[in-house]
Protein backbone atom coordinates (compact mmCIF):
# COMPACT_ATOMS: atom_id res chain seq x y z
CA UNK A 1 0.00 0.00 0.00
CA UNK A 2 2.73 2.42 0.99
CA UNK A 3 4.62 1.79 -2.25
CA UNK A 4 1.57 2.79 -4.31
CA UNK A 5 1.62 6.25 -2.75
CA UNK A 6 5.27 7.11 -3.37
CA UNK A 7 4.98 8.05 -7.06
CA UNK A 8 1.95 10.36 -6.66
CA UNK A 9 3.49 12.01 -3.60
CA UNK A 10 6.76 12.58 -5.47
CA UNK A 11 4.80 14.16 -8.35
CA UNK A 12 3.01 16.38 -5.86
CA UNK A 13 6.34 17.40 -4.30
CA UNK A 14 7.64 18.29 -7.79
CA UNK A 15 4.68 20.62 -8.29
CA UNK A 16 4.60 22.20 -4.82
CA UNK A 17 8.30 22.81 -4.07
CA UNK A 18 10.02 25.10 -6.62
CA UNK A 19 13.55 24.86 -5.14
CA UNK A 20 15.29 21.80 -6.58
CA UNK A 21 17.46 21.15 -3.49
CA UNK A 22 14.46 21.38 -1.15
CA UNK A 23 12.46 19.15 -3.52
CA UNK A 24 15.17 16.46 -3.52
CA UNK A 25 15.50 16.71 0.28
CA UNK A 26 11.74 16.21 0.65
CA UNK A 27 11.85 13.16 -1.66
CA UNK A 28 14.77 11.73 0.28
CA UNK A 29 12.92 12.18 3.57
CA UNK A 30 9.86 10.50 2.03
CA UNK A 31 11.90 7.51 0.88
CA UNK A 32 13.62 7.24 4.27
CA UNK A 33 10.25 7.20 6.02
CA UNK A 34 9.07 4.50 3.60
CA UNK A 35 12.14 2.40 4.42
CA UNK A 36 11.54 2.85 8.14
CA UNK A 37 7.89 1.87 7.74
CA UNK A 38 8.83 -1.30 5.84
CA UNK A 39 11.48 -2.16 8.44
CA UNK A 40 9.02 -1.60 11.30
CA UNK A 41 6.46 -3.86 9.61
CA UNK A 42 9.08 -6.57 9.09
CA UNK A 43 10.23 -6.34 12.71
CA UNK A 44 6.64 -6.64 13.92
CA UNK A 45 6.12 -9.74 11.78
CA UNK A 46 9.39 -11.34 12.91
CA UNK A 47 9.18 -10.47 16.62
CA UNK A 48 7.40 -13.72 17.65
CA UNK A 49 9.97 -15.77 15.76
CA UNK A 50 12.84 -13.80 17.29
CA UNK A 51 11.40 -14.29 20.78
CA UNK A 52 11.21 -18.02 20.13
CA UNK A 53 14.80 -18.08 18.86
CA UNK A 54 16.02 -16.40 22.06
CA UNK A 55 14.08 -18.78 24.29
CA UNK A 56 15.98 -20.49 27.08
CA UNK A 57 13.77 -23.57 26.64
CA UNK A 58 16.03 -26.33 25.25
CA UNK A 59 13.20 -27.78 23.13
CA UNK A 60 12.70 -24.45 21.41
CA UNK A 61 16.31 -23.35 21.04
CA UNK A 62 17.50 -26.76 19.76
CA UNK A 63 14.76 -27.25 17.14
CA UNK A 64 16.77 -26.23 14.09
CA UNK A 65 19.93 -28.21 14.96
CA UNK A 66 17.79 -31.23 15.87
CA UNK A 67 16.10 -31.10 12.48
CA UNK A 68 19.49 -30.96 10.80
CA UNK A 69 20.66 -34.01 12.81
CA UNK A 70 17.62 -35.93 11.56
CA UNK A 71 18.46 -34.95 8.00
CA UNK A 72 22.08 -36.05 8.48
CA UNK A 73 20.92 -39.42 9.82
CA UNK A 74 18.64 -39.91 6.82
CA UNK A 75 21.46 -39.04 4.43
CA UNK A 76 23.91 -41.33 6.22
CA UNK A 77 21.32 -44.13 6.19
CA UNK A 78 21.51 -44.08 2.40
CA UNK A 79 25.01 -45.59 2.58
CA UNK A 80 23.96 -48.93 4.16
CA UNK A 81 20.84 -48.92 1.96
CA UNK A 82 23.10 -48.77 -1.09
CA UNK A 83 25.12 -51.70 0.24
CA UNK A 84 21.92 -53.63 1.05
CA UNK A 85 20.65 -52.95 -2.46
CA UNK A 86 23.75 -54.55 -3.96
CA UNK A 87 23.17 -57.75 -1.93
CA UNK A 88 19.36 -57.88 -1.70
CA UNK A 89 17.64 -55.39 -4.04
CA UNK A 90 14.13 -56.64 -3.20
CA UNK A 91 14.53 -55.92 0.53
CA UNK A 92 16.07 -52.51 -0.12
CA UNK A 93 13.17 -51.64 -2.45
CA UNK A 94 10.59 -52.76 0.14
CA UNK A 95 12.29 -50.69 2.86
CA UNK A 96 12.41 -47.66 0.57
CA UNK A 97 8.75 -48.04 -0.42
CA UNK A 98 7.73 -48.49 3.22
CA UNK A 99 9.59 -45.34 4.20
CA UNK A 100 7.98 -43.46 1.30
CA UNK A 101 4.51 -44.64 2.38
CA UNK A 102 5.24 -43.68 5.98
CA UNK A 103 6.25 -40.15 4.94
CA UNK A 104 3.25 -39.99 2.58
CA UNK A 105 0.90 -40.63 5.51
CA UNK A 106 1.80 -37.27 7.08
CA UNK A 107 -1.04 -34.82 6.26
CA UNK A 108 -0.10 -32.11 3.75
CA UNK A 109 -1.16 -29.19 6.02
CA UNK A 110 1.28 -30.37 8.70
CA UNK A 111 4.13 -30.48 6.19
CA UNK A 112 3.17 -27.00 4.92
CA UNK A 113 3.03 -25.64 8.47
CA UNK A 114 6.43 -27.10 9.27
CA UNK A 115 7.91 -25.64 6.09
CA UNK A 116 6.50 -22.18 6.79
CA UNK A 117 7.73 -22.26 10.37
CA UNK A 118 11.17 -23.47 9.39
CA UNK A 119 11.54 -20.88 6.63
CA UNK A 120 10.21 -18.16 8.93
CA UNK A 121 12.72 -19.10 11.61
CA UNK A 122 15.54 -19.15 9.07
CA UNK A 123 14.45 -15.74 7.78
CA UNK A 124 14.33 -14.37 11.31
CA UNK A 125 17.84 -15.64 12.05
CA UNK A 126 19.12 -14.07 8.81
CA UNK A 127 17.41 -10.80 9.68
CA UNK A 128 18.93 -10.95 13.19
CA UNK A 129 22.41 -11.45 11.77
CA UNK A 130 21.91 -8.68 9.21
CA UNK A 131 20.81 -6.25 11.94
CA UNK A 132 23.53 -7.45 14.34
CA UNK A 133 20.96 -8.40 16.98
CA UNK A 134 21.87 -12.09 17.26
CA UNK A 135 25.54 -11.59 18.16
CA UNK A 136 26.57 -12.93 21.56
Amino acid sequence: MWQNLITPICSLIDKLIPDEAAREAAKLKLLQSEGKQVLDEMQAQLSPILAEAKSADPWTSRARPSFMYVMYILLLASIPMGVLFSFDPETAIRITEGFKEWLGSIPEPIIDLFGMGYLGYTGARSFEKWRGVGKK
